[in-house]
């Protein structure tokens, strides 16, 4: 049995589309783009800045620590110095569930948000943010508990023992198919019920223009919604996008040849091992008691263990249900190469940020093998390859992409890709997934990262990326080490831009907490 579910992609999109009433008639007349945003702090226009990137926050305190307290209280001295904070998804653990926002986001993230002195009075939907704090959306963010098992149940705590699960965040509501994070990031145009109170919202918050027409002004202390899912806005000369990778993550469907036959027994086999390793570890939490701090630190362990094992088994799930032809959010693909084109024509452009949730490269214990991750790098490629392909010449020796920001893998980590033999070649790709969620270890094989080109006949295995730096869990026992990180980015002037990287990290080791310092690197 499952313990949560997805919405297809199909579903994903069409609700939260409702949710902004994308294309309506009034928006249209208007000229409104709903993908575009201005940051309105009169400073956007400074070619020197810095900015913060978070992401996996969204969890609670364990064994009474609060990683996500901890990185925040990291950030507070750079605040004034920044002008946003980016969000690489999975605001909220474990099914996205409305009520956990005011334990696991207003309360950590407190002195970002207006009335963060009295966080206890702050609904989720109601949230207005002090410094622009631009989020996508993380898988976890879209999930939800199967209805029958609460309707079986009856609630939450049943439903963990049920599954035997001590230690799991299981929101009663879920997601409500991403209704949740739509109602605490998205300007929720759906809640506009007459035609004259939607028209006079549009005219008092649409007031910004870019070239693609009116837009929404992002006012920091009065005005903090996001217009869409996925959105793109311009600072400092940097033209930024903010992707759903969740509506192109879709694994390509196993061939139906007899390799393809080989890879399903060998798929179903592994969902086999990895539900029979499920069932020992849960033995093994039910002999150990949390009140007793030696058995809570092994059964935050196991709790690591069984998030991973979740992972896999949807991995598996996800390949095994695929069709002979995925469903893929072209349209959102579109527009990202359109707006890439059409910022590589820009003058005053002189640098583009991607960010969004499930990496493309990474080294982390479990996500490298992913079928979403192939998925997501073979999406993102598909557009470059489009990209370069228009521009030609125009873009010489330089990366279509100065930077990609994503999450999902539980670590902070810096790679850069090589000559991949497409358009993502010497890109820097940064994952800042660490910022709350138990941290995971770096995989075994190494920094390397290497790749089949399964189009090219007789391909021989090549190294795609490398990993320059990777801060996740290590150590055993009392030796273990938990990182929690942030990242603070200052953006040089210039064309093309030089990016400073300056990692912020809280790290547990045993009942100790300390700031780890690692030194500064340009980019």
């Amino acid at each position: 049995m499952n313990l949560i579910s997805e919405p297809t992609i199909p579903v994903k999109i069409q609700k939260m589309c409702e949710r902004v009433r994308w294309k309506h008639p009034s928006i249209v007349q208007r000229g409104i783009d709903q993908t575009s945003l201005v940051i309105s702090d009169r400073q956007d226009h400074n070619p020197e800045f810095s900015f913060m990137v978070i992401g996996d926050t969204g969890t609670k305190t364990h064994y009474g620590y609060h990683p996500q307290r901890q990185v925040a209280e990291l950030m507070l001295p750079h605040k004034d110095e920044c002008r946003f904070v980016l969000h690489t998804g999975d605001v909220i653990y474990t099914v996205g569930s409305r009520e956990y926002y005011p334990a696991n986001f207003i309360e950590p993230y407190r002195d970002f948000l207006v009335d963060g002195d009295r966080p206890q009075r702050i609904a989720y939907d109601r949230m207005v943010f002090n410094q622009p704090f631009l989020p996508v959306l993380g898988n976890h963010d879209y999930y939800d508990v199967p209805l029958m098992y609460r309707i079986v149940t009856g609630s939450t705590l049943q439903l963990r023992r049920l599954f035997r699960y001590k230690d799991f965040e299981i929101g009663w509501h879920g997601s409500n198919q991403g209704d949740a994070y739509a109602r605490a990031f998205l300007d929720y145009l759906a809640a506009l019920t007459s035609p004259e109170e939607l028209q006079r919202h549009l005219d008092n918050h649409y007031t910004a223009k870019t070239d693609t027409g009116r837009c929404l002004s992002y006012e920091p202390g009065q005005f903090t919604r996001l217009p869409n899912r996925y959105y793109t806005f311009r600072y400092g000369g940097i033209d930024f996008f903010a992707l759903d990778s969740n509506t192109f993550n879709t694994p390509s469907p196993l061939p139906a040849t007899q390799a393809g036959d080989t890879s399903r027994r060998e798929l179903q086999k592994r969902r086999q091992e990895i539900d029979q390793e499920e069932e020992q570890i849960l033995a093994t939490c039910d002999k150990l008691n949390s009140y007793i701090p030696a058995e809570a630190e092994q059964l935050d362990d196991l709790s690591a263990k069984l998030d991973q094992i979740n992972e896999v088994k949807l991995d598996i799930e996800k390949q095994l249900a695929s069709h002979d032809t995925p469903t893929i959010d072209f349209e959102q693909l579109e527009w990202l190469r359109n707006r890439l084109i059409e910022s590589w024509n820009t003058s005053e452009v002189r640098g583009r940020i991607i960010y969004f949730h499930h990496p493309p490269y990474v080294t982390e214990a479990t996500k490298w093998k992913q079928a979403q991750t192939l998925a997501v790098r073979h999406r993102l490629r598909w557009v470059l390859e489009q990209v370069a392909e228009t521009l030609g010449l125009q873009v010489k020796e330089r990366p279509l992409v100065d930077l990609i920001f994503s999450g999902h893998a539980h670590c902070l980590e810096y790679l850069r890709t090589v000559d991949t033999g497409y358009a993502d070649s010497h890109i820097n790709c940064i994952i800042s997934g660490g910022s709350g969620r138990r941290p995971r270890r770096q995989r075994p094989e190494g920094t390397e990262l290497m790749e089949t080109f399964a189009d090219i006949p007789h391909s021989p295995t090549r190294k795609v990326a490398d990993s320059l730096l990777y801060v996740g869990r290590s150590g055993h026992g009392f030796q273990k080490r938990l990182p929690y990180s942030a990242v603070r980015i200052d953006v040089q002037d210039g064309s093309p831009p030089k990016f400073i990287v300056r990692p912020l990290i809280a790290e547990r080791v045993g009942e100790n907490w300390h700031s780890r310092q690692v030194e500064p690197f340009v980019i």
